[in-house]
């Protein structure tokens, strides 16, 4: 029902989830990081623990093959999951479950990781691993981005998408990205759109926003 993709920039030391689907909210359980530690995606029959507990397991210090043990291990139901684990040092691990819809896969790669349930084929990872390197030097949310599109090209999801996500920690603990496309006929070409908005009239003013190391922080424009 999803196909997803974690990744970690070794440029900038961002870690980012992107996701979409044929259901709304994808963004709304499926995507879960933390800065300097790394993301975890939660898909196919969702369990949002999951995520949860692969990201206190990461705090941890463990390696992403030892939080995939651990989380199939602590799963009554581990054969309807699928989930993807990235940790601090650009390791990737997966799991997707004999359970998951037909076709369903993950590849998993040094600082990034691909996975798909009911899906059109295995083509869909091979289309956004291509893209996702041939767009290698952009910042981490276009190549995210991209990603997906090309796996929406390629056939994505069997049933359509009407939802897409991608959130992106950087240095603090809440995100730089986070947008969610929750319910739309076209939710990739609406993303595309909104990380125009976010670049210009959100980021910006994130940057300027209170640190733990600036509590202060910098005057800006943004009151919410």
């Amino acid at each position: 029902m999803t196909f997803s993709l974690i990744a970690h920039c070794s440029e900038s030391g961002q870690f980012g989830v992107a996701a979409t689907t044929a259901v709304p909210a994808v963004g709304k359980l499926v995507t879960h990081a933390a800065p300097g530690w790394g993301a975890v995606a939660t898909q196919a029959r969702v369990n949002p623990y999951l995520g949860i507990d692969g990201m206190a397991l990461l705090r941890k210090g463990l390696t992403a093959a030892d939080v995939v043990r651990e989380l199939v291990q602590s799963d009554p139901h581990p054969e309807r999951r699928q989930f993807a684990v990235l940790d601090r040092g650009g390791t990737t691990g997966a799991w997707t479950g004999k359970d998951c819809l037909h076709w369903a896969g993950h590849r998993t790669r040094r600082h990034f990781s691909l996975q798909g349930n009911r899906l059109a084929g295995p083509h869909v990872l091979t289309a956004m691993e291509e893209a996702f390197q041939d767009f290698c030097g952009e910042p981490l949310a276009r190549r995210l981005i991209e990603a997906l599109e090309a796996g929406e090209g390629a056939g994505g999801d069997l049933k359509g998408t009407v939802s897409a996500t991608i959130y992106i920690v950087d240095t603090e603990e809440y995100p730089l990205w986070d947008i969610r496309v929750d319910d739309h006929p076209e939710p990739i070409s609406e993303l595309h759109r909104l990380h125009d908005v976010f670049a210009k009239e959100v980021v910006p003013h994130i940057r300027l926003m209170p640190t733990r190391r600036d509590p202060a922080g910098r005057l800006c424009d943004m009151d919410v």
